[in-house]
């Protein structure tokens, strides 16, 4: 199944992101983009959700200088498109792969794409590390330990039925059950000529 091969490779970028554990380390993919294309794609895609996570934990000091708020904060936009780019790679890839199948006359489209469901199967491989770290951390207490080991069982409850639904998803495409379409996200807040701030309006 292709979440199997999703599952696995998130787990590999987060533990490999935590021998360092620093949002400024080098990156460096093992996935050929070529021969493992949608490996590659898999791995940058969890690295960048990875990065972003700790950079949302340190932005939420309430101690922060203000001026590194401000860098930050464009550290995360910055982050945020290249999420949003790696997404439509990803859908970009199965369009590729699919497209010889022809759908069937009552076949429908689904509310979000392939790799949207990705994204937040990304996001959640990410809840489950850290909310594991809870459940064993040193000092923490025995009902903070009892109530994140509940949170994450239900987390991992869902860690299975999303990876069902996206397996599914792409079962249904296959098959010609469902169709994907893709829709460019029109973000508008970092565009010159979209945003009236960058324009220079006031």
């Amino acid at each position: 199944m292709f979440t199997d091969t999703a599952n696995k490779i998130f787990k590999e970028v987060i533990d490999k992101y935590h021998v360092v554990d620093s949002v400024d380390q080098d990156f460096s993919n093992p996935y050929d983009s070529k021969s493992q294309a949608i490996e590659h794609l898999l791995y940058r895609k969890c690295w960048i959700d990875t990065v972003q996570w700790h950079y949302e934990d340190i932005i939420r000091d309430p101690e922060i200088d203000p001026v590194a708020a401000l860098t930050l904060k464009r550290k995360i936009d910055a982050s945020n498109q290249d999420r949003t780019d790696m997404v439509e790679y990803i859908d970009s890839y199965f369009l590729e792969k699919y497209k010889e199948v022809t759908p069937k006359n009552e076949a429908t489209i689904n509310t979000e794409s392939p790799a949207w469901g990705v994204d937040r199967l990304s996001i959640l491989a990410l809840k489950v590390y850290h909310m594991y770290e809870e459940t064993v951390r040193e000092g923490a207490s025995a009902e903070h330990k009892a109530a994140c080991q509940k949170k994450l069982d239900i987390l991992l409850e869902q860690q299975v039925d999303l990876s069902t639904a996206i397996d599914t998803l792409l079962n249904d495409i296959e098959s010609g059950d469902k169709y994907m379409k893709v829709y460019k996200q029109m973000k508008m807040y970092n565009d010159d000529e979209l945003n009236p701030v960058l324009r220079g309006e006031k």
